[in-house]
């Protein structure tokens, strides 16, 4: 007896409808949009990106706003980015609590130069309780302009409670 082909078939979705992301793209979008959501990001022009597990990607703009009086960009700003692309990248491993860093050591290599700036976080160990990460600055010409390493460790907030994670 011949063996019949299954038929094939497919439900294409509706026109204009979008598929929600699930397991851990989802949790990738809901740290992005927890991000957009903290109040002092109203302070930076900026965007993360969770590329993959263990890796983030903050694009974000300087200007002589965020000078010091010797007319460079302020520490804050290499600290601010640095922590949280290395948190994010790190938190992406996390996906029911919220951590908090516990250290981080900051690079500073060289002077940031109004323009477009980006953070790249890496998740290096840990996988339990305390985790550590890594992120480095990259100008627009590419050069590495700061780099830090942190450790974080898991809070007792958990994920789903934050306004911005659950949006």
């Amino acid at each position: 007896m011949p063996c019949l082909r299954a038929a094939r078939r497919v439900t294409l979705p509706e026109s204009g409808a979008k598929a929600s992301p699930s397991g851990e793209a989802a949790h990738f979008r809901a740290l992005e949009s927890l991000y957009r959501s903290a109040p002092i990001n109203r302070l930076f022009r900026s965007e993360l990106i969770i590329p993959e597990e263990g890796r983030s990607i903050i694009q974000f703009d300087v200007d002589e706003t965020q000078f010091h009086a010797a007319g460079a960009v302020h520490g804050t700003v290499y600290f601010k980015m640095l922590d949280d692309a290395a948190f994010y990248a790190a938190n992406s491993l996390v996906s029911d609590r919220f951590l908090l860093t516990t250290s981080f050591n900051l690079l500073f290599t060289r002077p940031i130069a109004p323009g477009r700036i980006r953070a790249e976080g890496r998740w290096i160990s840990g996988r339990r309780r305390v985790y550590v990460a890594e992120a480095s600055l990259i100008d627009a010409d590419g050069e590495e302009v700061g780099r830090g390493t942190g450790t974080f460790m898991r809070s007792q907030f958990p994920l789903s409670s934050l306004p911005g994670y659950a949006a």
